[in-house]
């Protein structure tokens, strides 16, 4: 049961005083006193006060004074006046124009009292709710926004119990299933708290589809510490009956009459996390045929370490035109690194015709440079819209003697004894009609690794390719006896977290 109103009354006559706690108190509300304009001040800073009601003669402010010093701390305090002395329109006009929500002119009727604050605190208990939901909307739509921008499910339901926390001023907890079908909770203490995600298990038996509110014990939903003395309310929100419903819980006593805000914001949040479902199996089938295309094992090579690193990007679901292609051919190694121009099927299937023509012209025994060339015209014959990055090296891998050549894509890195240089072969790209350079012949030293790599490893939108090369030489200066960490580290060191373009990066050493 709610308890009732706090009334201070301020008023420096004992007797007045007394007549108006008298009434207020028969009438039902809970009153507290003071006897100066100060006084009056310091409390309503401390105390938890309901309405003022406020001589507007006192000894040592006026009444006006003290009212508007009330406002500017608690703009929603609703504030009396009464005055047996004050009483003519000019005085009552500078009341009401100086903050006052009501000028009540002695003598006073008892009822007329008690119903004037009565209708005041109804107006601003009134206008309480509307700036609570107003303020609740308005987080509503901020999260909304940031749970369907989110990267991933992890981050997902770290936004949505951020959000419900800021939301509801109050310790909250989202708990969704993945498209792998782990159960998850994002639990956040409080506003600004930090959010985190735990393992969580729900029974989601007679769950209906659509959205429910329930009233649950706190036991039930041991995922934050809940505020004592009060029970939770779980809003569920299932939108097929072949998905687990998203819940969002809360204290109960943060929701008013019909919990509309709560009830949106699991319907919003599972949502997103259809979406984020979605997402993720688009995700998974589009790196399986992704990886299906490319080599499916390393060759092992008397005085050769390899090793090859690929990462799709983390915010699509098209599949990219990255490729790499790593075979031996009469005693010599074939390496090669590409890049078709665009995310999407059917760059993927360039990308796969580019590399069995790349294989099928060096088992016919073609030097890199004719490889190009021929790859170049059965581009521009058959694929004539279509532009790639290619660089094709054959290596000797006893003598450490290479042909390269490259058809405009980023330069390989030799990495030796700390010192970094780069291959640089200038040289148009795939798809398009300009001569070709020679091949680039030289001796790969014992010792030295070389990197190949594509775009996505070096390429930001905030820095210039320059700096992304020199961080990678950087990066590169120390080499890893583990070749497998050491391109692990590369894309820890250069790859960003949240990776926008494909990643192919593949390192070979010669002993």
């Amino acid at each position: 049961m709610d308890a009732p109103p706090t009334v201070l009354v301020v008023d420096d006559s004992r007797t007045k005083r007394y007549l108006l706690v008298s009434w207020l108190t028969r009438a039902g509300f809970t009153v507290v006193e003071a006897e100066s304009g100060s006084e009056a001040l310091s409390r309503v800073v401390v105390d938890p006060i309901d309405l003022v009601v406020l001589d507007v003669r006192l000894p040592d402010l006026s009444g006006f004074e003290v009212c508007e010093r009330i406002k500017s701390i608690h703009p929603a305090l609703p504030v009396i006046h009464v005055s047996a002395h004050a009483i003519d329109t000019t005085d009552r006009a500078q009341g009401l124009t100086r903050g006052a929500d009501a000028y009540l002119a002695e003598p006073i009727e008892p009822e007329e009292l008690v119903a004037t604050a009565y209708a005041v605190l109804r107006y601003y208990q009134a206008r309480q709710r509307a700036e609570l939901l107003a303020e609740r909307l308005t987080g509503l739509a901020d999260t909304t926004v940031a749970v369907h921008a989110a990267p991933n499910f992890t981050r997902l339901l770290e936004q949505a119990a951020a959000g419900a926390a800021e939301i509801f001023k109050s310790p909250a907890a989202v708990v969704a299933e993945t498209f792998d079908g782990d159960c998850l909770a994002g639990v956040c203490a409080g506003p600004g708290a930090p959010a985190r995600v735990v393992p969580w298990t729900v029974d989601d038996s007679g769950t209906p589809i659509g959205a429910t509110v329930r009233v649950q014990d706190p036991a039930d939903w041991a995922l934050v510490d809940w505020p004592s003395d009060d029970t939770v309310t779980v809003a569920a929100a299932r939108l097929r009956d072949d998905r687990a419903p998203l819940y969002v819980v809360v204290p109960t006593a943060t929701q008013t009459a019909r919990t509309p805000v709560l009830r949106q914001l699991a319907q919003a949040v599972a949502s997103a996390v259809e979406a984020q479902r979605s997402f993720d199996e688009e995700h998974r089938i589009a790196v399986t045929l992704q990886r299906s295309l490319l080599p499916q094992r390393i060759p092992e090579i008397a005085g050769l370490d390899l090793a090859v690193r690929y990462e799709p990007a983390s915010a699509r679901t098209e599949v990219g035109g990255d490729f790499y292609e790593l075979v031996m051919l009469d005693g010599h190694l074939l390496l090669a690194i590409g890049d078709v121009a665009g995310h999407s099927l059917h760059a993927a299937t360039v990308m796969a015709e580019l590399r069995h023509a790349v294989r099928a012209y060096a088992v016919e025994g073609h030097q890199p440079g004719q490889i190009l060339h021929r790859v170049n015209e059965l581009m521009r014959t058959l694929l004539p819209n279509e532009l790639a990055t290619i660089c094709v090296l054959l290596l000797d891998p006893a003598t450490g003697r290479v042909r390269l050549a490259s058809a405009g894509h980023l330069p390989p890195l030799i990495s030796l004894d700390g010192k970094t240089d780069y291959v640089h072969h200038s040289a148009p790209l795939l798809g398009v009609r300009a001569p070709r350079p020679a091949d680039l012949e030289f001796v790969l030293p014992p010792g030295a690794t070389i990197v190949f790599y594509t775009d996505g490893l070096i390429e930001r939108r905030d820095v210039s390719i320059d700096e992304g090369l020199n961080a990678l030489a950087t990066s590169s200066a120390r080499v890893d006896a583990d070749l497998d960490r050491f391109c692990q580290r590369l894309l820890a060191e250069l790859a960003p977290e949240e990776i926008q373009d494909d990643v192919a990066v593949v390192a070979l050493r010669r002993h």
